[in-house]
């Protein structure tokens, strides 16, 4: 039998469970199927062509499968695990066979035995359709032709197979160097998984990596962690509802979570976020709603490849339509499909900034990290207008706080306001469960009104306390015709976020032409801004410009009718309630 005909014949009767589309293969599978092309006494090149043939039909194969359990309602979360279990087989049994058939050797020496090992989102299992394959070739010492030769042959091998292969070669000893001096290549490495080789070599490198690199460093790593996730804020517009969002990069996307996790990993040496419970850094529930989000995320950018056909992660107005269909959504009460689709996405958004906001802050005490006002953390917790201060942070005595004050739910925005300090997580929580007794009695109750002009008319920016109450959902509760707007898309070309964060930029705009920050950009109006008959009666004007989109018929006439019922109700007079209307 001609080597062609040998070739033929050990592609045309693979393993059953690989041939039928309804099971990915296993390593232990594709070892068999290439030792057996091994054993049919190929020449060199026909072997390869046979071993690139064999692992091209198991990966088209294995991805037509994965896609469409995705595509027939399948979760985002069991797509990833799928497409990191089909590399898996892969890279694992090229190693086995590039190191047992291809560069065999009777008795390896200590400095020949390595361990590879996937590092980065292939490290924690999370391989969207499009991901690279992040490898580390770990070895105990400087590298050896045989090693080295190995490594080669499994890289050109995957390459060929049109897989994005992003890998180092490092000993343990440079592992460690490079993590101190580098802290991506540090959270790369902490998210380091076994595949294959050498386990000792493995042990060994976690062992030091932990003691070596990870030991001491926590607060440090959370600054670092912070600081860069503050810059990738800054680059994607800073708002987690910009209406193109980035699934991955973007504010209140997977990169967040990835950080959440990150941080968590580093500090407490848990390898699910879920464990953070036990460790009192979570609530259940707060667990339960990372899960959620983090799925969800998960699948739209799963789905977002699919339908891209390439490794694309912003949601962009011409693919926003085809992606609601594809999760599910209907057009419902008056509200599209892609409407109800985006306005899930920005609420689940919403949802990872809070969960950012309390698990960081949380992680910053508990790691010692210096609090805004560092003098007050010598401090015991003290009394400040029916509140305590809490390492810096504006915090309540007990869980019942709000329940039993539920004014004190628009109270403590005003304080924090006022004395420029940042809200406790312990607050934040307390407010989440709280949020129900926001109702009626609230909204009417005189005082409450009050205070929320005091924080439209501030001299201190408005725009920060309205943003954070707008992420706690108490201005939503508060005003509900701007609860409404909450997530709501605008779809033109002159708005480029949600109705919500539209208002709330343009409160903060508004606060920057009264302190004639803007008289380069718009000196007229920096000019008139002073002689303006009501100053609270621009600021509602403003907050109610759009709180009315999305209802039918002109906005601003809505909104004007809107504004008739909400001046009063927070005490304005009439002359005023006719300015602002």
């Amino acid at each position: 039998m001609s080597a062609m005909s040998k070739l033929k014949s050990a592609l045309s009767h693979p393993d059953e469970d690989v041939a039928l589309p309804e099971a990915l293969p296993t390593a232990e599978m594709l070892t068999t199927r290439l030792a057996n092309l091994a054993d049919g006494d190929l020449r060199p090149d026909a072997l390869r062509a046979g071993i690139l043939a064999l692992m091209r039909q198991t990966l088209d194969q294995g991805r037509a499968l994965i896609r469409r359990r995705l595509e027939n309602g399948g979760r985002g979360e069991v797509c990833l695990r799928e497409a990191t279990a089909l590399t898996d087989a892969i890279v694992v049994s090229l190693a086995d066979f590039a190191l047992h058939r291809v560069f065999p050797t009777a008795g390896p020496t200590r400095g020949e035995k390595f361990a590879v090992v996937a590092t980065g989102g292939y490290g924690r299992k999370e391989m969207a359709p499009f991901s690279d394959v992040d490898l580390l070739f770990l070895l105990p010492y400087k590298r050896t032709p045989r090693i080295e030769q190995v490594v080669e042959y499994v890289l050109y091998l995957l390459w060929d197979l049109g897989l994005k292969v992003g890998h180092a070669v490092r000993s343990v000893d440079e592992c460690v160097r490079q993590a101190l001096g580098d802290i991506t290549i540090r959270t790369s490495l902490l998210e380091a998984r076994f595949l294959y080789g050498d386990d000792k070599l493995y042990a060994e490198f976690r062992k030091r990596f932990a003691k070596e690199v990870v030991a001491n460093t926590g607060p440090a790593f959370i600054e670092a962690k912070l600081a860069e996730r503050d810059s990738r804020h800054l680059k994607f517009c800073d708002s987690r509802y910009v209406l193109e969002p980035n699934v991955k990069e973007g504010k209140g996307g997977l990169r967040d979570l990835q950080t959440l996790y990150w941080i968590a990993k580093y500090v407490y040496q848990v390898d699910k976020v879920k464990d953070l419970v036990a460790n009192g850094v979570l609530l259940a529930e707060e667990a339960q709603r990372f899960a959620k989000a983090q799925n969800f995320l998960w699948t739209c950018r799963c789905h977002l490849h699919y339908l891209t056909g390439r490794g694309e992660d912003r949601l962009t107005f011409d693919v926003q339509g085809e992606m609601a269909r594809r999760l599910g959504y209907t057009d419902h009460a008056g509200t599209s499909d892609v409407e109800r689709f985006m306005k899930h996405y920005f609420l689940m958004a919403k949802d990872v900034g809070d969960l950012t906001r309390i698990i960081c802050a949380t992680l910053e005490q508990e790691s010692q990290r210096p609090p805004r006002f560092a003098f007050l953390r010598r401090l015991k917790p003290s009394e400040l207008e029916g509140f305590v201060i809490d390492n810096g942070r504006l915090s309540i005595r007990d869980d019942r706080h709000f329940r039993d004050k539920p004014v004190d739910m628009v109270r403590l925005f005003r304080v924090a306001q006022w004395h420029n300090l940042d809200i406790h997580p312990k607050a934040l929580r307390a407010l989440a469960r709280s949020i129900s007794t926001l109702g009626p009695k609230v909204r009417n109750d005189p005082e409450a009104n009050r205070l929320f002009l005091e924080i439209l008319g501030s001299r201190k920016d408005p725009e920060v306390t309205l943003r954070r109450m707008n992420e706690a959902g108490v201005l939503g509760r508060f005003l509900p015709d701007f609860g409404r707007v909450v997530a709501q898309m605008q779809y033109d070309m002159y708005h480029m976020f949600t109705v919500d964060e539209h208002t709330l930029f343009a409160m903060g705009i508004l606060h920057d032409i009264e302190k004639g920050n803007l008289k380069d950009e718009v000196p007229m109006a920096c000019e008139v801004i002073h002689i303006v008959s009501s100053k609270r009666a621009q600021s509602v004007a403003l907050m109610m410009h759009d709180v009315a989109k999305g209802r039918g018929g002109d906005h601003y006439i809505l909104g004007a009718k809107v504004a008739e019922k909400l001046c009063p109700r927070l005490g304005m007079p009439e002359e005023e309630t006719e300015t602002g209307g």
